[in-house]
């Protein structure tokens, strides 16, 4: 997928009107799960319209070609991550590390199913790095956020450190709920287990507290 827009191309449709707000989320929910199975260069327009129980002259109507899809849809899932991150960061101060630990290890797991396409869209981009990069920092900055606010003695650097151990752990539990990564019934309860014990080790003395660990 090009990642550059033709300046010639027709913009995609923004609709004012509820019914129209509801059939491009609608097209785009379709378009997100066939590219999550399928990828981004075997998905059709024709299939999305189906999928989504639409003519195809309405797909055509909001967006002038796949590309334009897959942009507002990449565009859809950069916001939710956006917005969960700092929805986290306003609710880490009333949970205790262990708390802050449960609601982490869940998180990406929980917000696949409105970002499931994202790793496709990303493989198709000819700026994927840069697009990975830019939401490995973004979610390296709202963990590293919320670990701040629930221990604000935290310092910088080691919220850091300590975000991305837990970043890779919430990558581990979404890798065993989707069957990618080595599992047994019991092993998501280890691992919610030890970033729990994890977490609490490293900000339980740092809560209220204005110097940090190293």
């Amino acid at each position: 997928m090009d990642s550059n827009t033709s300046s010639e191309k027709r913009a995609t449709l923004q609709p004012r009107r509820a019914a129209g707000r509801q059939r491009v989320a609608e097209l785009l929910a379709a378009a997100s799960g066939l590219m999550a199975e399928r990828g981004y260069e075997a998905t059709t327009m024709a299939e999305i319209a189906a999928r989504a129980g639409a003519k195809i002259g309405s797909l055509y109507r909001f967006f002038p070609d796949k590309e334009a899809v897959a942009e507002a849809l990449l565009q859809q899932h950069i916001a939710v991550l956006h917005e969960e991150y700092e929805a986290l960061a306003k609710r880490a101060a009333d949970l205790s590390p262990e708390e802050l630990a449960d609601v982490l290890i869940d998180l990406m797991a929980e917000l696949y199913p409105r970002i499931r396409s994202l790793p496709a869209l990303m493989e198709a981009r000819t700026d994927r790095t840069e697009i990975r990069d830019r939401s490995r920092g973004q979610a390296l900055a709202g963990i590293s956020a919320a670990l701040r606010v629930c221990a604000p003695g935290l310092e910088e650097r080691a919220a850091g450190d300590i975000a991305a151990v837990v970043l890779n752990n919430m990558k581990v539990m979404l890798g065993m709920t989707l069957k990618d990564a080595p599992t047994t019934p019991g092993a998501p309860d280890e691992l919610r287990r030890m970033n729990r014990l994890y977490l609490s080790s490293r900000l339980a003395p740092c809560r209220g507290t204005k110097a940090g660990i190293s």
